[in-house]
This record gives C-alpha cells, sequence and structure tokens, in this order.
C-alpha cells in the first residue's frame, strides 16, 4: 500500500535563517562533534569570526588581534575598521550580508559567502557584537540567533574595532570543550600565513617573520630534514619545502587566502604536478612521480581573487581562475614552480644534489618493494577483505558531496567479541569495524617492507587506503578501540608506533583516537549511570544510595550492544593521539617501543587510562 498521508500547503515550510541552521548546523559548520577533533563545529565557528578579523589585517587594519577562552565563552578582539555601525546587526543576523560582496573592501578574502558570523550567531546561546569607530561604537546581543537587546552610537574612548563574544550552545554541542592543542595549531597557521601578525590567544602571543618556512620548521624538525627548506615567494604564492629522512610518505599543508584548504583543491593538485614537472626538467631524467614527491614536507599558500570552495567550510577549492587578469590556478602555480624552483636549484648545487640522491634513494626502494606490493594487493583481494576483516560503512572520506562524510569513522578492534558488539551496535551510515587477530607486530626499527609481508598491516593498509596518499584515507576518523587493561593498553601502543613509523600523517593530521568505554556500571531500578574511573563510580555509588548494582567491565566484549550504542554514538568519548613537537617521532618511538622494557611496562601499567599526549606521559614516568 502506499503511503496516504495528504500533501497539501499545510506540508509547506518556510524556515527563516537561525531555524535553518540549527535544524541543519553540517551544511554550514560540517560536523557537530565535542571538540576531541580539530574539525568539529566549536573550532568552525572560531574560525568563522577569526577570519573576518584576518580579513582586515590582510586589507591593513589591525596587526593585533585578541582571543580570551574561558571554558565555553569564546571572545575575539580585534583592531581593524569595525562594522559599520548602522549594520552592526544585520551582518549578522541578515543571511547574505556583508561587505565582501564588494570587492572594492574585501580584494582577497576568504569569507564571501556572507554566511560564517550568522552561522556562529544561531548556533551560540549567548552571541555579542560591538564595534567601534569614528569615536561612537554600537553593540547587539542574541541569543540562539534572536535578537534579545542592542545598543547604539554611544560615544566611546575604545580603540577602533569589533568584538565577538559567542557560547556555543549546548543543545547543539554535546557536553563539549576547547582544546588549547588544536586553537594553537589553528593560530599558528594564522601568522605564519600573515607574517606581522600578531595574536594573543589567552596571554600567549603569536607571530611569525619568515611566513611558511616557520609553519615547516614547526612540523619537521631540523636534524630530519634532507636539505634546509627551500622558501619561495611571489606575487600572491608562497611555498615552502624539504624532505624527511625518516617520513615514507608525502605531506602537504595547503592554503588559500588563509584558509587551511585540508582536502587540497585545484591548487594542492597543480603544485604536486609542478614540482613533479619542474625536477624532471632540472635533471634531465623522467623519474617517477612518486619517486620525486617521496617523503616530501611542503606548504603552498595562494591568494585567489573571489575563490570557490566545494563546501561552506572552505576545506577544498575548486576555483580553476586566479580572477582578474591572471591566468588559471594551474598555469600560475606552474610558471611560479617552473622559474622559481629551478632558478633556486641552479644557484642552490647541494641542495639539487641531497634532492637527486633522495629521489633516487625512492627509486630503488620502490622497485625492491614493487613485487612485494604486487603481492600484497593480491593477499587482500584473496582474503575478501570487505567481509572477512572490514565490516564497512556507506559514507567515506572524501565525498564532498555527502555532509556527513566527516563523520566516517573506523573502529580497530581486537577479538571475536569486541568487534561483534561494535558491529552489532554501530551507525553502519558512518562507522566501521576492522578486526584484528592477536595483537599486532611490534613494526619499531622495521622497513615499509613490513607492511605488505604482514597481513594485519597489509590489510589494515588496504583499509584505510592511504599506501599512496593520505589524500585518498577513506575514514576521517580512525578509532583503536582495544580493553581498558594491561593488554589493551599494549595494543594501543603496537597500533601507534604502526601509525608513528610508516604513517605519521594520520597523527599530525588529527586523525588517530583512542576510544574510551566505561570501567563500571553502576544502577538501581530507576536510573544507571556509566563510571569511566574510579572517582565517577565513588560519585556514582553516593548519587543512587541505597546500595546500587555495580558491574565491572572486564573488556568490551562483556558490554552488549544494546549499551554499546550509547559509547559510539552521541555520547562518544574520543581521546585524540597527539604529537609533541619537542620530541622527534624516532625519539618517540625509541623511548615507547625500544630495548627499555622495565621502563614500557611501568608506563603501560601506570597508564591505564589514556590522555595520549606522548611526550607527557613519558614526563610523568
Amino acid at each position: 500500500m502506499l503511503d496516504q498521508t495528504d500533501y497539501t500547503e499545510d506540508n509547506i515550510r518556510s524556515l527563516d535563517w537561525k531555524e535553518h541552521i540549527r535544524m541543519r548546523p553540517g551544511m554550514y559548520i560540517g560536523k557537530l562533534g565535542d571538540g576531541s577533533s580539530a574539525d568539529d563545529g566549536i573550532y568552525i565557528l572560531l574560525k568563522e569570526v577569526l577570519d573576518n578579523s584576518i580579513d582586515e589585517y590582510v586589507m591593513g587594519a589591525g596587526k593585533t588581534i585578541e582571543i580570551s577562552i574561558q571554558g565555553t565563552k569564546v571572545i575575539v578582539r580585534d583592531y581593524g575598521r569595525g562594522i559599520p555601525l548602522g549594520k552592526v546587526v544585520d551582518v549578522v543576523s541578515k543571511m547574505n550580508t556583508g561587505g565582501k560582496y564588494d570587492s572594492r573592501a574585501f580584494k582577497k578574502s576568504v569569507g564571501l559567502n556572507g554566511v560564517g558570523t550568522k552561522a556562529v550567531n544561531a548556533l551560540s546561546s549567548y552571541f555579542r557584537v560591538e564595534s567601534s569607530r569614528d569615536g561612537k561604537s554600537a553593540s547587539a546581543e542574541f541569543g540562539q540567533g534572536t535578537l534579545k537587546d542592542q545598543e547604539f552610537l554611544e560615544e566611546t574612548t575604545r580603540r577602533k574595532g569589533t568584538k565577538v563574544s559567542f557560547i556555543p550552545d549546548e543543545a547543539i554541542f554535546k557536553n563539549y570543550k576547547y582544546r588549547n592543542e588544536y586553537v594553537s595549531k589553528m593560530l599558528k597557521n594564522y601568522v605564519y600565513l600573515n607574517p606581522g601578525l600578531t595574536i594573543v590567544f589567552n596571554g600567549e602571543k603569536y607571530y611569525s617573520e619568515n611566513g611558511l618556512q616557520d609553519l615547516l620548521s614547526e612540523n619537521i624538525k631540523e636534524s630530519d630534514m634532507v636539505y634546509p627548506i627551500i622558501h619561495l615567494k611571489g606575487d600572491d604564492i608562497e611555498v615552502a619545502l624539504t624532505h624527511s629522512k625518516t617520513q615514507y610518505s608525502e605531506e602537504y599543508h595547503s592554503f588559500v587566502n588563509g584558509q587551511n584548504t585540508t582536502q587540497g583543491g585545484t591548487h594542492l593538485a597543480a603544485y604536486r604536478e609542478a614540482v613533479v614537472k619542474t625536477v624532471r626538467e632540472f635533471y634531465g631524467k623522467n623519474y617517477d612521480a612518486s619517486d620525486v614527491r617521496k617523503s616530501i614536507v611542503t606548504a603552498i599558500a595562494i591568494k585567489v581573487m573571489e575563490p570557490v570552495f566545494e563546501s561552506q567550510t572552505k576545506t577544498k577549492l575548486g576555483s580553476t581562475d586566479m580572477g582578474g587578469d591572471l591566468p588559471t590556478v594551474r598555469t600560475y602555480i606552474n610558471d611560479f614552480i617552473k622559474t622559481y624552483l629551478d632558478n633556486f636549484l641552479h644557484k642552490n648545487a647541494d641542495t639539487a644534489e641531497k634532492i637527486q640522491r633522495k629521489i633516487l634513494q625512492a627509486e630503488r626502494e620502490r622497485k625492491e618493494l614493487s613485487g612485494i606490493r604486487k603481492l600484497a594487493k593480491d593477499r587482500a583481494k584473496k582474503a575478501s577483505l570487505h567481509n572477512k576483516k572490514l565490516r564497512d560503512c556507506r559514507v567515506h572520506f572524501g565525498d564532498i558531496k555527502n555532509e556527513r562524510n566527516l563523520e566516517s569513522t573506523l573502529f580497530i578492534t581486537e577479538g571475536d567479541s569486541a568487534s561483534g558488539s561494535i558491529t552489532k551496535s554501530r551507525d553502519v551510515n558512518t562507522q566501521a569495524v576492522f578486526s584484528l587477530k592477536g595483537k599486532p607486530l611490534n613494526c619499531y626499527g622495521l622497513s615499509k617492507k613490513i607492511v605488505y609481508e604482514n597481513e594485519e598491516f597489509n590489510l589494515l593498509q588496504a583499509a584505510l587506503n592511504i599506501e599512496e596518499s593520505m589524500e585518498d584515507l577513506r575514514y576521517n576518523n580512525i578509532v583503536i578501540a582495544t580493553d581498558a587493561d594491561v593488554d589493551g593498553m599494549h595494543i594501543r601502543l603496537l597500533l601507534i608506533t604502526f601509525f608513528l613509523q610508516f604513517f605519521p600523517e594520520v597523527i599530525k593530521e588529527g586523525h588517530l583516537y583512542i576510544l574510551q568505554t566505561p570501567l563500571f556500571r553502576v544502577r538501581n531500578k530507576k536510573q544507571t549511570v556509566y563510571c569511566y574511573s574510579e572517582q565517577e563510580r565513588v560519585n556514582a555509588i553516593e548519587l543512587l544510595k541505597p546500595k546500587p548494582e555495580i558491574t565491572r567491565f572486564k573488556g568490551l566484549g562483556e558490554i552488549s550492544p544494546d549499551e554499546f550504542k550509547h559509547f559510539i554514538g552521541g555520547s562518544i568519548r574520543l581521546e585524540p593521539v597527539m604529537l609533541d613537537k619537542e620530541m622527534s617521532i624516532e625519539e618517540l618511538l625509541g623511548f615507547y617501543m625500544g630495548k627499555n622494557t622495565p621502563t614500557r611496562q611501568q608506563f603501560i601499567i601506570n597508564n591505564l587510562k589514556v590522555e595520549i599526549d606522548l611526550v607527557a606521559e613519558k614526563n610523568e614516568n
């Protein structure tokens, strides 16, 4: 029988701007999240406000931006021109309203859609904007996008500029918290892209003299560089590059008009092509592109007139033209690299020689691995990957047409019972499960050859689709889900070692997490409380008096699928795996997986609950 529900005029609804944003926040800020991931919505809200202040600096107005985050409240103050006082309410509450439609005021802005601060306003329980200019000020206060109060044209002695304060709405962002590590990385990128700009965050100053050269220095230790950073600058383009001695795959940082395009786009594709072409022509050799780019660590930033991005979150450039009288993005970047990189290599023979040696080394390694790689791929197919090891999901990272791509998650778990519970309770649209067979191999100090020879690593690499490039990563979130005991902790370290050794970009780019699951269930006839620590257990017993039932979960397999839905659904708790820049990857691996067995065993025993700042944990022990 067909559904006989009437379809009349009464079924037609018109949503106002704030209702639509609150109903479909993913269209405006990507995924929601709780702050455990760098691309969670609370950071996009901060970015949208900051972009306006950055655009002021780019236009020559205001050299300092002050940011305060205390708990859930965010304050951003710039010293730019200030919003025109008669338009303070409109620019934060009327869609498709803003100065950036007028290219005379904002020539190469990132925020062109007139949406950014409106989304922040609509998704905040508290939002206040203040503008000062010409000795006067105006302000407006909102709640969930609804105007609550406004003051207009008061005389003021405050310096010109704009101050925005907001509190993300807890009705939309559940149990969230800002992590200083993610905010810090965002702010560092802003100052690298805008030398001369000062950002002060909770009293800490961020400033860069050397632009993208400083960015690369932050991401790779000098001792791991094959040659000193090559830093090239031109009109509307800046490039920095080197090669790593130890890293296997390629690492790219790309930006358009100050926006970190984490998914690349037309500019990054053109840059990768231009580097290979220029290197081939310089050496007069038709080197394989993968050999030229292997182990490259590089950054590119361009400025484009009225850029077109493939989503509101602006993570992938779709523009093919630079704008104005300039050529296409591809031609512009290719011409720049051909001229500037070629000139540099001619003038710096020592660097040119080191690059060639690195390419020849990559060529030898590729040829040595070619036979093994073919066999490994055949084995992966014969193992019926998608049936035996991987229970896949319907959405894969990289599908920009699906607004849920940022939620795509792969749980890596050990044992049939644990993987079975997660498989039965997962969201099949966005969550996949990869089941390990026993403890993974300790791959510290081993070559990439082991990834192809070891069945578990080979199949995991194939599931993630990261053999050639991080651009093809199929899951935005990779979650290690192991028991909260000594064996589970050991498996976590072995898997982290695998990624650090062969695919450090997975960690550097914020894709790797540890799943937190409860240690105890405390319940009575009316209420159930899941506890993630001994202290939470004590608090729950106090709450549920008298004599509640207490269950100690010994492993993931003991948690029923119905209960597991709570822990991998809306209430999921993830701890990001982060790297401390003060220690190299080689030093980290040497400490955790090297020959200091007693120290490592004590570390595992003392740290069953993982808060993975690896170096901080090292120092604690």
